[in-house]
């Protein structure tokens, strides 16, 4: 009996840790409605609804229940509910006459075969760069390790403060240095062509080391960004049909601007926000094979449409330097500790101890970088496991290709007549060079060929005696005076 009585005392904590399944969460009233209410009291009318209007006309604002101050981020729920599980797309799936390709926020396809595996860092050598991730890490810059659903970020940056744009979330707002460079680049030619226009609302990018932030599936590397809509009074909306109140003419000039002036992998946008947008730009004069190419391209479309971004655009930016340098060091991250980190999402049947045995880790270190202080863990629950060695299990990205840019056919051309007159200058700066160069180096051999002839009789020219015996033949003796007639 005493044996029996120690047997609780065997068991290990990690192995009797078990998945908890998610809840479903009670119906509640979608944003924009008013909560039910029972039949003894009516519901007051609004003072304004949102009515359909034609497409580029934002609709009135709505009332206070349905237009609320923001106070939450773009992407999330009042609540908080997870970006996704919004009741906001259960009527998502058709919109009549507009064809858009659905995607989730996993990476998306991979390079083509045969792509080279180094073209973005090629003035590191394999051997310089193990000696500088060792040594002096910080020297590489901005890092993109792994996945968007499943990656870290090394040597992030927090994107930077400004007048010309607004930084929601600061604490999540590290990304790498080519996101900050490509954003800022976008927002900046927004504001010169805008200068009245809102403040763009830069929300969630990543946490500082990377890793799963909630409610986002991505945003994990450094590459993500959600951009909150603009609205014609600068006021955020908080209604369920935001397609019926943005301001069309600068949320199109956003998407423009994004495309033509940055690497973007793709936009992801609920299909409602991309038919409006569809509509604006071909009433503007927009190139319709071109906007067809972004937004019904089928999988090679940037524009795609994704559930639970009815309020927000979710942008993702290619990242090659970052992300070639990730896919360098995935072998070498043992030399870091502090950054050897792998992230496992948590499926049926996880423990602890299983998750430990399966990543060389343990119990004891996934609790502290995950911050648990018992043995309960959720299906969908993203971990930070620590390694003491090289990870043998982790997926390496492919490698990087970015494509060129899918431009306008104004685009083109204006970019065709900017750099002709530079080429053309260039061009007329170095001939002007290399004539002043001739010109002088026949200045200076002309007059020591002089000389030289002048010193040295020997070298004088001679011509030949065949020359010389014509010349001889064709000379005519001058008259005299002894030769005139009748002397």
């Amino acid at each position: 009996m005493r044996f029996l009585s120690c047997l609780p005392l065997l068991l290990c904590a990690a192995c009797a840790a078990h998945v908890v399944p998610p809840t479903v969460p009670p119906a509640r009233p979608a944003h924009g409605e008013a909560a039910t209410v029972p039949p003894s009291q009516p519901a007051e009318t609004p003072a304004a609804t949102p009515v359909a209007t034609e497409a580029g006309s934002p609709s009135a604002l709505p009332a206070p229940a349905a237009a609320l101050a923001e106070s939450s981020v773009e992407g999330t729920d009042a609540d908080g509910a997870p970006e996704g599980d919004s009741d906001d797309d259960t009527d998502s799936a058709e919109v009549a006459g507009f064809d858009s390709t659905e995607a989730d926020e996993t990476e998306g396809p991979e390079a083509p075969p045969g792509s080279p595996e180094v073209q973005y860092t090629t003035e590191l050598s394999d051997t310089e760069l193990e000696r500088r991730w060792k040594e002096e890490p910080a020297t590489l810059g901005s890092v993109s390790v792994g996945f968007v659903h499943s990656g870290r970020l090394v040597n992030s940056v927090r994107f930077p403060e400004s007048s010309d744009w607004a930084v929601v979330s600061p604490e999540k707002a590290w990304t790498t240095e080519e996101t900050v460079h490509y954003l800022t680049q976008v927002i900046r030619e927004l504001r010169a062509r805008y200068p009245d226009a809102p403040l763009l609302r830069v929300n969630q990018i990543s946490a500082r080391d990377g890793g799963y932030i909630r409610p986002h599936k991505s945003h994990q590397n450094g590459r993500d960004v959600d951009l909150g809509f603009f609205y014609p009074n600068g006021n955020v909306v908080r209604a369920r049909a935001r397609e019926k109140y943005i301001d069309p003419v600068m949320n199109w000039a956003l998407i423009r601007a994004l495309v033509t002036h940055a690497d973007v992998q793709i936009i992801l946008v609920d299909r409602r926000v991309q038919k409006v947008l569809y509509d604006h730009a071909l009433k503007i004069g927009e190139d319709k094979a071109w906007l067809d190419s972004l937004f019904h391209g089928g999988e090679q479309s940037i524009i795609k449409h994704a559930r639970g971004h009815r309020d927000h655009f979710h942008v993702r930016f290619f990242n090659p330097r970052a992300q070639e340098l990730g896919r360098r060091i995935a072998p070498l991250l043992a030399l870091q500790p502090e950054h050897n980190i792998a992230m496992h999402r948590v499926r049926s049947g996880d423990t602890l101890g299983a998750i430990a045995m399966r990543y060389n880790s343990t119990v004891q270190s996934i609790r502290n970088a995950n911050r648990i202080r018992n043995s309960l863990l959720h299906i969908g629950q993203v971990l930070s496991v620590p390694l003491r060695g090289p990870c043998t299990r982790c997926p390496i990205p492919p490698p990087v290709v970015v494509p060129p840019r899918r431009l306008p056919v104004d685009a083109i051309i204006q970019a065709k007549a900017e750099t002709k007159p530079e080429a053309t200058v260039q061009a007329k700066a170095e001939a002007a060079i290399q004539a002043e160069a001739t010109v002088q180096a026949k200045a200076e051999v002309v007059p020591a060929l002089k000389a030289e002839v002048e010193t040295e009789p020997s070298l004088k020219a001679e011509a030949p005696p065949e020359v010389k015996a014509a010349a001889e033949e064709k000379q005519v003796p001058q008259a005299t005076a002894s030769d005139a007639p009748g002397s």
